[in-house]
């Protein structure tokens, strides 16, 4: 797309009502409504065969997309109308085997390889965090290792469960093994709560994971902790993942392993805004469980969330093509 062309943008809430129609996320066009491409396509991937206590994120994806029917077009903390500055479309779901995880995750990575393929950056609305392994694995063949920040109450770095190399909490330690992250650039952010023991420390700190606890965020500030997770990615390829239970369960109850003392949406909000320079090339939002949710408190959140990380990429896309054009 050009920068003379008119991205195709959501459905006119002044003539359709919100609570009416279909619900892709934010009301926005499906790929197959603009020939098959957009510059961020949010794709949903229904799966939570990964899960080591509540399941049901399995549903996430399509709580979020109903949650997104409030979303407006114009974000004023960014200043930008995300879907006037890039094409972006709800790619509708990857439909996954729910019986083997292995296949599964196969399933991911060849169906991101596509989407990415076309030039799309991903916006993927989860299901559970098993699926960030493929995800990161289809992004570094494409930008090659990538720094991440990981929001999330828990480390996600453990090694099996019951002996299956797959799970929700082991994706980050699969990809460091895999050398898909770049290890001078890699973050948790809102982790809190008690671990099997302090050698869960010792091991991710060997694989070159810092970590902001949701504490740190509380007393240091949502500004001071952007500032520094800026400074340690730098200008590098960034994949964004977000587990809402970075949030505490007051702000988001509908996920499958909540803890105590989280963070609030208003500070993720502040900190995501607060990277907006950064070069994000894919994001997820990942285990929402809407039937322990409460007035759709956790979707909420998750769609707001994804509404600001598609606002960053958006922003990126137009700038770059802007650049690309002067030239």
């Amino acid at each position: 797309m050009s920068s003379n062309e008119t991205p195709r943008g959501p459905v006119d809430s002044s003539r359709v009502p919100r609570y009416a129609g279909p619900a892709t996320f934010a009301r926005l066009p499906r790929l197959d409504e603009v020939g098959g491409r957009a510059d961020v396509a949010v794709v949903g991937v229904p799966f939570d065969s990964g899960v080591s206590y509540r399941p049901g994120a399995r549903f996430g994806g399509n709580a979020i997309r109903e949650a997104s029917r409030l979303l407006r077009p114009y974000n004023p903390a960014q200043d930008a109308s995300p879907f006037a500055l890039a094409q972006v479309a709800d790619g509708g779901d990857i439909a996954v085997n729910p019986f083997n995880i292995n296949e599964a995750v196969e399933t991911v990575e060849a169906a991101a390889d596509d989407l990415l393929g076309t030039g799309a950056r991903l916006m993927t609305l989860g299901g559970d965090h098993t699926i960030a392994l493929p995800l990161l694995r289809s992004v570094a063949k494409k930008h090659g290792p990538v720094a991440l920040l990981h929001f999330d109450a828990h480390l996600d770095t453990w090694d099996t469960y019951f002996g299956a190399e797959y799970t929700h909490g082991t994706p980050f330690r699969r990809a460091v093994e895999e050398g898909i992250l770049d290890t001078s650039a890699l973050s948790h952010v809102g982790t809190r709560g008690p671990l099997y023991g302090k050698q869960d420390l010792t091991d991710d700190e060997k694989m070159g994971f810092g970590i902001v606890t949701s504490a740190d965020v509380y007393r240091r500030g949502a500004d001071e902790v952007a500032d520094q997770l800026r400074q340690r990615i730098g200008d590098r390829p960034l994949y964004i993942s977000i587990d809402i239970d970075c949030l505490d369960p007051a702000h988001a109850p509908g996920t499958g392993t909540p803890e105590a003392g989280g963070m609030t949406s208003r500070e993720l909000l502040e900190i995501l805004r607060g990277l907006a320079s950064c070069n994000l090339v894919s994001a997820d939002v990942v285990e929402v469980a809407p039937a322990y949710d409460h007035a759709e408190i956790t979707s909420v959140a998750a769609s707001h969330t994804a509404y600001e990380l598609t606002t960053i990429m958006s922003r990126q896309i137009a700038a770059a093509r802007k650049d690309s054009e002067a030239k």
